[in-house]
């Protein structure tokens, strides 16, 4: 893929890196807005004194998981490149289409089975997913701070899946990832922004992941990154209303007892 100035970058190194890039730019943007307080889903100082980890270290397990996470693409890209140079051709729209809905499906598939099994296997949340949970107000840059197994087994492995099973190529993998990074961002963005589309068009949202986070939702909603089907046909969704914040903004609350699984 050629850039500005006729520089020309693989499509394989964009398709490592720039899911990479997208994530700290988005996060940017939402850390910017962080200062507004009427659609703030917790407060400031709900963020500063419910968390259990300080932001330099997320930042640094963020770090982490993006340098295995590079180095896992470089490989699956080299495997595969046999593949890609039998056919130069990129698919058209229909193709693509179905691509990109074959890898949310499977994203999401992978991801839901393998989230709720270590909420229900108590030496593996202890272990392991309990350190995602450390953010029980998430932030934007907070997305992909996880253990460093629980990165690999969810996000890398299942981006894998996702690509192979899907049938794209690099360059189709560029928008599809960038696409999932900044849905994985904004679903912790813990900000509710009006016309935000991710919100119109995705049930799995902000506030459907807030809802998660709290302790009262921990065995719940374990959906992500697209859609809620899983949940609501496995009986873990659990409805949730947006009221009005003491302080400004808004609180996801849920609209009806769940029973425990």
């Amino acid at each position: 893929m050629k850039m500005g100035g006729n520089i020309e970058v693989s499509d394989e190194i964009l398709g490592t890196f720039a899911p990479i890039i997208v994530y700290w730019v988005y996060s940017g943007i939402y850390m910017m807005m962080g200062s507004l307080d009427n659609y703030r889903l917790h407060s400031r100082k709900d963020e500063d004194e419910k968390n259990l980890v300080s932001k330099s270290t997320v930042i640094k397990g963020v770090i982490l998981q993006q340098t295995v996470q590079a180095i896992v693409a470089i490989i699956l890209f080299a495997v595969t490149g046999s593949a890609v140079e039998a056919s130069k051709e990129q698919p058209n729209l229909l193709v693509l289409a179905r691509q990109f809905i074959t890898a949310m499906m499977v994203l999401d598939t992978w991801q839901y089975f393998m989230h709720r099994y270590m909420h229900h296997n108590k030496f593996l949340y202890r272990h392991i997913h309990s350190q995602h949970h450390r953010l029980v107000v998430p932030y934007a840059y907070g997305a992909l701070y996880n253990h460093p197994l629980e990165g690999l087994i969810l996000d890398t492995i299942g981006g894998a899946l996702s690509f192979l099973v899907s049938g794209m190529t690099p360059r189709t993998s560029i928008f599809f990832f960038s696409f999932a990074t900044i849905k994985t961002v904004d679903d912790h963005c813990g900000l509710w922004l009006p016309g935000n589309l991710f919100h119109i068009f995705f049930k799995n949202n902000t506030a459907y992941h807030d809802v998660h986070h709290q302790l009262y939702g921990s065995k719940y909603n374990f959906s992500q990154p697209f859609f809620v089907m899983w949940d609501k046909i496995l009986g873990t969704y659990m409805p949730y209303s947006l009221e009005p914040r003491d302080g400004g903004g808004f609180e996801a609350r849920p609209t009806k007892e769940c029973k425990d699984d």
